[in-house]
This record gives C-alpha cells, sequence and structure tokens, in this order.
C-alpha cells in the first residue's frame, strides 16, 4: 500500500484571483490567470523526492454557477499541468468536481457525491491505486479540504491561505501552516522521525 498526499488546488498550489465584479477571490478562469506560489515547486520536488504519490483534488463549481465554460476550466488544468510537467512533477491523478447544489447549469447543479467535504474522490482513489489512507495526508485551505480529509482517515493540514480566510473556522485540523513549504517541511519532519508515512 503506496502513501499519498492529496492536495487542493487554488489557494495550496496557486493563487487565487480577485473578481473586479463582485470583490470575491476565485480559481483562474483562463490560463494567464494561473500563477503558482512561488514555494510551490520546491515544496512538491521535496515530497516527491520523499516518495510521495500525489493526487489533486478541487472543487471547480463556477461552471454549475454559469461564470465560466467547461472548456476555460480545463484549460487552466492543461496549463498547471504543463507546468508541473516541465518542472518534473508527477500527479497521479487530478480529480475535478464540476457540480454545485445551487449551480444554474442543467446537469451540473446538484448534490453530487463528489464534491468536497464528501470523501469520495480519495476513497476512489484509494482503491485505484492502493493507497493506504491513514499514511496519507490531505493540503488545503477550507474547512471543506479538512473534513474531506478527516473523513477519509488521512491527517489533515490547513494552509491560512488570507484569501479563503471566510471559508475556515468549523473544521479541527490536525496541523496548521502559512503555506506549502510550511506543510511540505512538517510532513517531512514527520515523516523521518517515524511519527508518520
Amino acid at each position: 500500500m503506496g502513501k499519498a498526499i492529496y492536495f487542493d488546488r487554488d489557494g495550496v498550489i496557486n493563487r487565487l484571483v480577485i473578481n473586479p465584479l463582485t470583490g470575491e477571490y476565485e480559481p483562474p478562469h483562463n490560463p494567464g490567470q494561473l500563477v503558482l506560489f512561488p514555494w510551490v515547486i520546491e515544496a512538491l520536488r521535496d515530497l516527491q523526492r520523499a516518495g510521495f504519490d500525489f493526487f489533486l483534488v478541487s472543487n471547480q463549481p463556477d461552471h454549475a454557477k454559469g461564470k465560466v465554460s467547461l472548456e476555460e476550466i480545463h484549460a487552466v488544468h492543461q496549463r498547471l499541468e504543463q507546468i508541473l510537467t516541465t518542472e518534473g512533477i508527477h500527479f497521479r491523478d487530478f480529480y475535478y468536481c464540476f457540480h454545485h447544489p445551487k449551480g444554474i447549469k442543467p446537469g451540473f447543479s446538484y448534490d453530487c457525491e463528489c464534491r468536497k467535504p464528501k470523501p469520495y474522490f480519495l476513497i476512489q482513489s484509494a482503491k485505484k491505486y492502493r493507497i493506504d489512507l491513514s499514511h496519507s495526508w490531505m493540503i488545503g485551505d477550507r474547512d471543506t479540504d479538512i473534513e474531506c480529509g478527516t473523513a477519509a482517515g488521512a491527517t489533515t493540514i490547513l494552509i491560512e491561505e488570507p484569501c479563503s480566510e471566510q471559508y475556515r473556522g468549523i473544521s479541527k485540523p490536525d496541523y496548521i501552516v502559512k503555506n506549502l513549504k510550511e506543510a511540505s517541511d512538517l510532513i517531512l519532519t514527520m515523516t523521518s522521525s517515524g511519527n508518520k508515512g
């Protein structure tokens, strides 16, 4: 059984983008808006060298809400994959939920099984790739990420990203850090000491 790290995307790997119409921070809606945090590649390389499998698990409801096309969402993902590949970072799989219970797009606007905080994608990936969730980690910047990881039996790390502050405060993460580099250092310290992994 392998050990894995599950990453939320927006606010963890890349910066959130301010919507001038609403004044709210949102995921990037086109590839040009995708900007990785400066510490992300180094953090991912360190974790990759430690033998972790990587998975991305992200709620992307803006198509369901009528804000962006699926094609644009896929283009942002393709840009992310391009950057990661260029940097020698390998993710075993990417999981996106495109649904929202209060959406307006037919076929995408319902209470699905794959939207975090439900642990559907973590459980499915564990079965497919033989991952031991009890020796795995979930990293995110919202309560839904932490609740998802906890429900799946993973150890959780909350990143205190300022732009997503309004979406946390209820969950009980195992650890709290400022960014992905701090999360990486924590995981490596815990695994090297034999406390995890």
